[in-house]
């Protein structure tokens, strides 16, 4: 047994040094709560010269997988971390990945699918993985995902195949607790041992063709290989669980339970209900109730063998599943529990109950519950467990839909507002009085720039408007259920894909006013995103403008995935430090200059593409109403507006209009338009007298005043010359336009 040291550190804190230690090549990441800590920690890490692991933030998930299957491929150890929604996006490439046995290890931060959207933990992520052709190993500790980490590349190697980490969103990723872990990193390394090619990727005087194209009868051979794979990680657990306990002194199997071996009724759960269960089940002993609790260390294989030999002498079995598989009269868990005790010709009476959705705190008591209603004939073999009854006073009519249950609340209220014309000639004091299309009420931080950005856009725009945002900080401090801040229809879609969401809502306007299905009129249909939303939707957005879609973009550039911590996105400014771009002897903060999302957009042809700024709200008025006339007339509109995030620049609330006109006066946020292709610049500030250093601009904001430092002057000179380019560019593409 190797020495050890104490812990006290949450489940994603114990990933990252597991990692650490292991000494992997790449990270190929995406942030998405609740698995982001990983990188973040990772991140701190490299700063400080613990680690060289290469991390690279990708746009989003599905490009995070496609690094990391790339990186595998060509040799090197690769790890990721995601949950949810981040997991579905990417969930393609994990098949690619298992069918052609490039091994590698992705934890997996569980956490409930939207929509609705929600960041609370559950298994309804998890289980989509089933059949992709991972071993899934689930920790129901602190411990076990450090362990499991360090095993699960072992296993992956062996096995010649891709595994993941899987454990509960917040409960055990965020909740610390006292573990062990190894004191010498080189321990770890010669525990899992070299990494060993077969086909080496890279040999050039050998070269090999990966993935290539399969019909008939190459495909199922493919497809039984994979399965022989599975079977050989199989064998393979039981050897690395005994060589783990020997290294470690701590003993794990494929599944785990207590109570289960003359237990009458046995309640059957996964990830850190777990340990409650224990209690309870030990309570319940106690007073001489024969139960027993039983949870899988393995979802993947399946340890059939192993799980019937804790369950079968048991006369009642209560499965309780964290995800549902609708339609189906249990969740996946269950559905596999009941085939199992099927299959060894088990009369068992077998019960199951959905539980525990969306982070819903799980009890001593609740465990209790479960095991009596697995003996009581009376309750159904199928149920929710802790749902909450809506208000039997309200009338069906005051619900979204009639005759619906009652636990509906609705979620739009109608308003009518008179219309103020707005237009080159008139004055632009008019819009004060134009009815507010958003409510005071929301959760955004003090000094945040969303709400101010959005109420100016609105006052350019006199007509109708919808609404669709990204995932982000707009969305969420706007919209908590059952709330709303809109008076206007709105919709969310996912991050990814919203300006494809809403043209395909624009065009189906469009269609039934066409056929006289709804009135005629002009709606002007506008797409919010931020806080990254335009790196990994961007391929969404062009789209969409290559389309031609009548509707407008609007950006709030924050500069930064805001929304899970302050992580760096493409328009984060080079040097700046984020959670993801860390400041130390071996990093200065960003590696990469800010992506100019304008001119991407101008490179599309749109009819028009503008920058604003709240320093400026007569220019952002005019350009709104501009928008919004091209949008519903022409084609589609891009707007982008740098947008204060006191929180995460690490300034003041009160001088957030100072900043951002500095950034306005640096040039770093320039304020121009394209229209019909011809470039005009709205504002000057070196003709007016009032251009500053960058330098200037980054001394205001805590994120970049490590910059002043001498040390640091060779990456101001850098972000000082291409802001410079990029300005003196537009100026010459300006006045080729006169």
């Amino acid at each position: 047994m190797k020495k050890q040291v104490m812990e006290y550190a949450s489940g994603n804190e114990m990933a990252a040094i597991a990692i650490k230690q292991i000494g992997y090549d790449l990270m190929g990441y995406y942030p998405i709560t609740p698995s982001t800590q990983i990188a973040e920690n990772l991140d701190i890490m490299r700063a400080k010269g613990e680690t060289d692991l290469v991390m690279v933030a990708a746009e989003g998930e599905h490009s995070a997988a496609g690094i990391c299957y790339g990186a595998s491929v060509a040799g090197g150890r690769v790890v990721n971390a995601t949950s949810a929604n981040g997991l579905l996006y990417a969930i393609e490439q994990f098949p690619v990945q298992s069918g052609t046995r490039y091994p590698m290890v992705m934890n997996v931060v569980c956490r409930t699918v939207s929509g609705p959207l929600s960041i609370k933990g559950d298994h309804s992520d998890i289980m989509y993985l089933l059949n992709a052709g991972w071993p899934i190993l689930f920790a129901s500790t602190v411990q076990q995902v450090y362990d499991f980490n360090i095993i699960a590349l072992k296993l992956a190697e062996q096995a010649r195949l891709p595994v993941v980490v899987a454990y509960d969103g917040f409960f055990t990723s965020h909740q610390k607790g006292r573990c062990l872990r190894f004191e010498d990193d080189e321990v770890v390394r010669e525990y899992i041992g070299e990494k060993k090619e077969e086909y080496p990727f890279l040999d050039l005087e050998h070269p090999i063709t990966v993935g290539s194209y399969m019909n008939e009868p190459d495909l199922i051979n493919n497809r039984y290989q994979l399965h022989m794979a599975m079977e050989k990680a199989d064998r393979l657990l039981p050897e690395l669980f005994a060589s783990y306990e020997e290294f470690s002194g701590r003993n794990y199997g494929k599944v785990e339970g207590i109570g289960c071996e003359d237990a009458e009724s046995i309640l059957v759960l996964l990830g850190s209900s777990f340990d409650t269960a224990m209690e309870a089940v030990e309570e319940m002993r106690k007073k001489g109730k024969k139960v027993g609790t039983a949870t899988l260390h393995v979802l993947r294989p399946f340890p059939g063998k192993e799980l019937y030999a804790m369950l079968r002498s048991a006369a009642n079995i209560m499965v309780a599943d964290r995800q549902d598989s609708y339609g189906a009269g249990g969740g996946n868990l269950s559905l596999e529990v009941r085939a199992l005790m099927q299959r060894y010709g088990s009369r068992t009476r077998i019960k199951s109950l959905i539980y525990g959705l969306g982070g819903k705190d799980f009890f001593k008591e609740d465990a209790k519950d479960m095991l009596a209603w697995a003996e009581n004939p009376a309750k159904p073999e199928f149920a929710y467990y802790g749902i909450t009854p809506g208000d039997e006073e309200q009338e069906a009519g005051d619900n979204l839909y009639e005759g619906a249950e009652k636990n509906f609340a609705p979620l739009f209220m109608p308003v009518t507002r008179e219309r103020t014309q707005i237009g080159a000639g008139n004055n632009l004091n008019a819009v004060t009085a134009m009815p507010g299309r958003i409510a005071p009420g929301h959760g955004a931080c003090p000094g945040c720039g969303i709400p101010v950005n959005l109420n100016l856009l609105l006052r350019g725009i006199e007509d109708p408007v919808v609404f669709l945002f990204q995932t982000g900080c707009a969305m969420i401090v706007t919209t908590s259920y059952p709330r709303t801040s809109f008076k206007v229809p709105y919709l969310h879609n996912l991050f990814q894909n919203g300006a494809a969401t809403l043209s395909g809502v624009a065009e189906i306007c469009y269609r039934k006013q066409k056929k006289g299905e709804i009135p005629p009129g002009d709606i002007i249909f506008i797409m919010v995103s931020g806080d990254g939303g335009m790196d990994i939707g961007m391929g969404s957005a062009i789209g969409t403008a290559l389309r031609g879609h009548r509707l407008l973009l609007f950006e709030y550039d924050n500069g930064g995935y805001m929304n899970t911590g302050y992580q760096l996105s493409y328009s984060t400014p080079l040097g700046a430090r984020s959670a993801t771009s860390h400041v130390g002897k071996e990093q200065y903060g960003k590696s990469f200059f800010h992506k100019d999302m304008p001119q991407l957009m101008a490179a599309t042809g749109i009819p028009y593409v503008a920058t604003v700024a709240e320093s400026n709200p007569t220019d952002f008025l005019k350009k709104a109403a501009k928008a919004a006339d091209y949008a519903k007339n022409c084609g589609t509109a891009y707007v982008k507006a740098i947008s204060a995030c006191p929180l995460n620049w690490n300034d003041k609330p009160a001088t957030e209009r100072k900043v951002i006109e500095a950034a306005v006066n640096c040039c770093y946020f320039p304020l121009y338009e394209v229209e019909q292709g011809k470039t005009m610049l709205s504002y000057d500030p070196e003709k007016m007298g009032k251009k500053i250093p960058v330098l200037d601009w980054l001394s205001m904001m805590g994120r970049t005043k490590h910059l002043q430092k001498e040390q640091y002057k060779d990456v101001v000179d850098r972000l000082q010359q291409e802001t410079d380019r990029r300005f003196y560019e537009l100026k010459k593409k300006a006045k080729e336009a006169e």
